[in-house]
């Protein structure tokens, strides 16, 4: 049973990932861009979160709404301001520069709303399921982000197979050029692929800490690191491989820090990512892709 509750556990973290993977590689799948500012957007979600609702005590819901849209208006903006003038710049100038806007909203936190460790307050307020006649026990927040991250990974999946702006992203990340030449807005598709991000960072941001309730300006840091890490494990630029890739890593940690040790988790992730990256450099489910020169 113990075996059981960790790999609850695993899956419960994993989603998280996945949900937090999802916004990597919808924005690298559609701008070619690694936005390694979106774990901290997760942390600015999890403030507006916190100020809405643990401490102005409005519904739950509606303050993860308010942070949906509040992190969607940073995502535009730090792609208006931060990325779009680098376009056509080299892969490590981005680099850089999503470095530096991370660090920014880290220390902007830390000037707004102070380093002190914040208590936060889950926002799920379902019972447990309890399994085997009291033997296994699964919390509400496992649950329901667990659900969150399939059914968000079915709506991105259909509104991007199904829906004109989603032929739109496709086009755009097949052939940025010929995409433009064909009327699309090339600009508004990469915004609206940075507003989706952020808008999933916020929901990630409140569910994450649901079930870690400590909140500080560094609290998105290493999830997002790890949910990049995730990315690239399921294939980054697939929404299948990201939500695959973040179960799988969320299982892997969550065991290990049960059966081997808690320091050496973090290595045990990375090993196993060398590892499958060695056999298949794409990913789980990544797919080559011929690059004309």
């Amino acid at each position: 049973m113990q075996f059981l509750s960790y790999l609850a556990r695993g899956i419960s973290l994993g989603s998280v990932y996945a949900l937090i993977a999802l916004g990597y590689t919808m924005v690298y799948g559609i701008a070619k861009m690694l936005n390694f500012a979106h774990g901290d957007v997760i942390m600015v979600g999890g403030y507006v979160v916190f100020f809405t609702f643990c401490k102005g005590g409005i519904h739950p819901v509606l303050a993860i709404i308010i942070a949906m849209g509040a992190c969607t208006l940073l995502g535009i903006t730090i792609e208006r301001v931060a990325y779009r003038p680098l376009r056509g710049a080299s892969s490590l100038s981005v680099l850089i520069t999503a470095i530096g806007v991370s660090y920014f909203l880290q220390n902007g936190a830390m000037l707004l709303w102070k380093s002190d460790p914040k208590s936060f307050t889950s926002v799920v307020k379902l019972k447990p399921l309890v399994l085997f006649g009291g033997q296994l026990q699964i919390s509400a927040e496992s649950i329901v982000t667990i659900l969150v991250s399939v059914v968000i990974m079915i709506v991105l999946i259909w509104f991007v197979q199904y829906t004109k702006p989603g032929h739109a992203m496709q086009a755009v990340s097949e052939d940025r050029g010929a995409a433009q030449l064909m009327g699309i807005n090339v600009n508004g598709i990469i915004s609206m692929t940075f507003a989706i991000g952020s808008a999933l960072a916020a929901v990630a941001g409140a569910l994450l800490l649901s079930s870690y309730p400590t909140l500080i300006p560094t609290t998105g840091a290493m999830p997002g690191i790890k949910a990049f890490v995730a990315a690239v494990f399921g294939g980054i630029g697939s929404i299948p491989g990201a939500f695959l890739g973040g179960i799988l890593l969320g299982i892997i940690e969550n065991l290990s820090k049960a059966y081997i040790s808690t320091q050496l988790s973090d290595a045990v992730v990375f090993l196993v990512l060398i590892v499958v990256l060695l056999v298949k450099p794409t990913g789980l489910l990544g797919r080559k892709t011929t690059v004309k020169v």
